[in-house]
This record gives structure tokens, C-alpha cells and sequence, in this order.
């Protein structure tokens, strides 16, 4: 009898915890709009030009990061409004779904709605799937999906001070020519990051118009990082820093720690974390690079400024992307 009560107060428990975790999800509302503009990428450094004829996520590239916890339901739209010549789709890796039904390319003038629960916690890229999927890629039509874990922050997850979103492509001056995307070494000719040859590195690029990412001396600085090239993997590496953490797929139960550089495979996601230094400098710089060579000097590298007089809005809410 005694032990019959305790299997029933241990079913009971274990009902409760189910009923709340479900209390807690919630269902995230998204809808986003293909749209075919051009765009600014800083081409001209790297020989191609500064206006990219592209396809993106809400005119942008990359695209507008989505946040959910791990649980929640994603209900997502996609809108391919009649004025864009080709159609579209949506690609979430956090989702689990059939590539044939909410997966499927959407025609102009139509729109695309489905629902998917993410399960999994981490980062997670996502891109167009119409074919050519290289094109609409290389184009510009990806981003990410951020899935928080169910436990928030832990000791082994600790809460971060400021948080960034860095999204590496290959850069194609020649957006129309497939075959080369897919088959020649020397059709790319510089690397983006959040959509512009370098985008945070002002030292490579005096003279331009760059922003920096900023932190104040001690602090957990937070990247989610993406590789959306078509082709190439990357060599994460931070110039003047070591990676506290490397949380692989941005999964806190796959945890490296004291990380000097983390390869990211194609379509791979991963989060890492930087403490920034404490010293008597006015201000000290990290760069965030790719360290393949032919990729970093040709674009890929982003500077973290760690200074007392951080931007404090940088780093929190919308401004985890700079533009």
C-alpha cells in the first residue's frame, strides 16, 4: 500500500511539472515578406560593386532575428507579395517538419503559413529552400532563429551582459551566375558579415562608414554566430581573446571551454562567449575574424571594442544586430 501511494504521488509530481512547462510555452507570431531590392554590402572593396541585387527577409540582410523558447510554437508566415518575380520559401533548421508541405517554395502573389514547435534549444540558421537554394542564399535570404533553453540561465548558461548576432556569407558579385556559385573556386570575392564586407572593422577600412561592437571591461559578451556561406566553413577565432565558452549549436548540455578557434561547418549555428579584459586601458580591441585567410582580409572580421564608456544600448534588444 505504501509503495503504490508513493508511485501515485510520483505520477502526480511528474504531471504537475508537464502541465507547467506547458503553462509556460508559449505561441511566437512571425511573418515575414520576401522582398527583391537592392542592397548595400561595401562590395567595392573587394572588387565587386557596393549595390547587390538582392532577395531577402523583410528587405534586409540578413533577415530579423527570431527569439522563442525551447517549447514554444513557432506560427510563422511567409508573404511573396506579386510584385517579386520568383518565388520563395522558408527553411528553419530549429524545426522539425516536412520539407514537401511547410518547406515548399512559395509563387508570387501567394503566402505560406505553418506552425512547428521548437523542441530543441540553440541556435539555429534560417534561409530560403526555393530553388536554387544556392542563389537565394548567396543572395542574401537567411538568418536566425535563437531557441532559449527551457532552464533560462544556469551556472553552466550564465546569463550574458550583452549579446550580438554575427552572420558570415560568401560574397558573389555575379548573382545570376549559378553554375559559378556552385563550381568555381574564384567566383566569390569577399566575405559579409550582417550583409557588408567588413561591416565592424574600421581598421581595415579607414575610411568607410563602420560601426563596432562595444562592451565595457569585464563583462560576458554573447555571439551568436552563423555560417551562411554556401561553400566554405569557418574558422572562428577572437584576435587578443581565447573563447571562454563555445556552446556547440548554441546548446548549453555541449559545452567547450578555454577555446582558442571553433570550425563552423556550412549551415552550422553556434554561440560563444567572450569575457572582456580588465586593465588601465582606455579602451582594448578583440577581433572576431574568420581565420582562412582569403576570407578575413577580404571581409570577415568584426571588432569588439571593450571600453568604460560602452554604448549601453548596444548589445541589448534590437541593437544585437547592428546595421
Amino acid at each position: 500500500m505504501y509503495a503504490l501511494k508513493k508511485v501515485t504521488i510520483a505520477i502526480l509530481a511528474a504531471t504537475a511539472l508537464i502541465s507547467a512547462q506547458q503553462a509556460f510555452a508559449k505561441t511566437v507570431k512571425v511573418t515575414m515578406t520576401a522582398q527583391e531590392v537592392d542592397v548595400q554590402t561595401n562590395g567595392k572593396l573587394v572588387g565587386g560593386a557596393d549595390i547587390m541585387a538582392a532577395w531577402t527577409f523583410d528587405g534586409s540582410i540578413p533577415g530579423k532575428p527570431v527569439r522563442v523558447e525551447e517549447g514554444d510554437t513557432v506560427d510563422f508566415t511567409l508573404v511573396n507579395p506579386a510584385t517579386n518575380k520568383n518565388s520563395h520559401a522558408m527553411d528553419f533548421h530549429a524545426a522539425q517538419v516536412s520539407v514537401l508541405d511547410e518547406f515548399a517554395p512559395v509563387k508570387p502573389g501567394e503566402s505560406k503559413h505553418f506552425t512547428f514547435e521548437a523542441k530543441v534549444p540553440g541556435v539555429f540558421m534560417y534561409h530560403c529552400g526555393a530553388g536554387p537554394m544556392v542563389q537565394h542564399i548567396a543572395r542574401g535570404m537567411y538568418g536566425v532563429i535563437i531557441v532559449a533553453p527551457k532552464e533560462g540561465y544556469t551556472k553552466a548558461y550564465p546569463k550574458p551582459d550583452r549579446e550580438y548576432v554575427l552572420i558570415q556569407s560568401q560574397y558573389f558579385p555575379d548573382v545570376e551566375n549559378v553554375g559559378a556559385m556552385l563550381g568555381d573556386a574564384n567566383a566569390w570575392k569577399g566575405s559579409l558579415i550582417n550583409g557588408k564586407v567588413l561591416h565592424y572593422d574600421p581598421v581595415h577600412d579607414p575610411k568607410g562608414d563602420h560601426d563596432v561592437l562595444e562592451a565595457m571591461p569585464g563583462e560576458r559578451v554573447r555571439i551568436y554566430f552563423v555560417n551562411a556561406n554556401i561553400n566554405l566553413p569557418v574558422a572562428l577565432h577572437p584576435i587578443a581573446s581565447i573563447l571562454d565558452r563555445v556552446y556547440i549549436n548554441g546548446n548549453p548540455k555541449n559545452t567547450l571551454y578555454g577555446v582558442q578557434t571553433y570550425n563552423v561547418a556550412v549551415a552550422e549555428a553556434v554561440t560563444v562567449d567572450l569575457v572582456t579584459p580588465i586593465n588601465d586601458k582606455a579602451a582594448t580591441g578583440i577581433a572576431i575574424v574568420d581565420h582562412s585567410m582569403n576570407a578575413a582580409l577580404r571581409g570577415a572580421i568584426s571588432v569588439l571594442v571593450s571600453k568604460k564608456d560602452a554604448d549601453p544600448a548596444k548589445g541589448h534588444g534590437e541593437l544585437i544586430i547592428l546595421k
